[in-house]
């Protein structure tokens, strides 16, 4: 590596992290009706930090996306820096208003996490935050227009949205339930599906834009084996990674959820998602 590829290196990472920094700003200002720092600092709230984990993960995944491909020059780069990280930046937010208000729509995210500090609440909203991310990345990222980069991340957000209910009419109980009983285990779990899927849209819509019937031929594909594979890795988990218990049984019909099942169900799905990327 030349001298020249080091100044232009740390001059990117300088540009992203200010990026970062009014990404964590504007995180503040979306989340204004609670004190960010007394929350995780004096309350010692745990379902907090992983929500502001989650964002600062899916963050950095965006703005990974930003950071991706050719560069046009350092000047040209580091105008895409500043502008498309914006844009990341306000798309994250908005997916996570957006999801919190639909995908988790039976009881108030907020007061779950703030008022109950509900642990698997917080581990939701922090898969919600990370699944965004990815989407994020992958709408930004390749050669294609700034209108092309959103519906794509709309169309993102509806399978995302999608996603939710499939999982829940899978799973013999009831998700929205089970949360609002304090089962981080279910959180964990239903968390593992949010960023498995997010993962799963970043590579359908990783890449450059080619024309709207080859990408969007290409992101049905995925997604459809994505949904398929859904209900199959749960019960391989059951079968496999779980053998001699029920997976429902560990999640909710005991008296103290399996926290340590439900990490390993949302292990079987970011698993899938990856290996997916890798072997297609």
């Amino acid at each position: 590596m030349s001298l020249d590829q080091v100044v232009t290196g740390l001059i990117y990472l300088i540009a992203t992290f200010l990026v970062f920094l009014l990404g964590k700003w504007i995180f503040n200002k979306f989340n204004s009706r609670f004190d960010l720092h007394f929350e995780l600092l004096k309350k010692d709230n745990l379902a907090l930090a992983l929500a502001v984990t989650g964002y600062y993960l899916g963050l950095i995944f965006a703005l990974g996306g930003v950071l991706d491909g050719p560069s046009r020059g350092w000047l040209d780069d580091l105008i895409d820096i500043l502008f498309y990280g914006v844009i990341a930046i306000i798309l994250l937010n908005l997916a996570g208003l957006i999801n919190e208000k639909i995908i988790l729509r039976k009881f108030s995210l907020e007061y779950e996490i703030i008022r109950d500090g509900n642990t698997g609440a917080g581990a939701i909203a922090g898969g919600n935050y990370l699944a965004a991310g990815l989407v994020v990345a992958g709408a930004i990222q390749g050669q294609g227009d700034l209108m092309t980069g959103v519906i794509f991340w709309l169309i993102g957000q509806v399978v995302l949205i999608l996603v939710s209910r499939i999982y829940d009419l899978i799973t013999p109980f009831d998700i929205h339930e089970h949360i609002e009983k304090d089962n981080v285990a279910v959180g964990v779990a239903f968390a593992g599906v949010l960023v498995a899927f997010g993962n799963i849209i970043r590579i359908s819509i990783y890449g450059d834009f080619v024309s709207w019937q080859t990408n969007l031929s290409e992101f049905a594909s995925f997604i459809v084996f994505g949904l398929i594979m859904l209900p199959i890795v749960r019960f391989i988990t059951d079968k496999l990674l779980l053998p001699g218990e029920k997976l429902t049984d560990e999640l909710v019909n005991q008296e103290k959820p399996n926290v340590g099942a439900g990490v390993i169900e949302a292990f079987s799905y970011i698993a899938a998602s990856l290996l997916l990327g890798w072997v297609v």
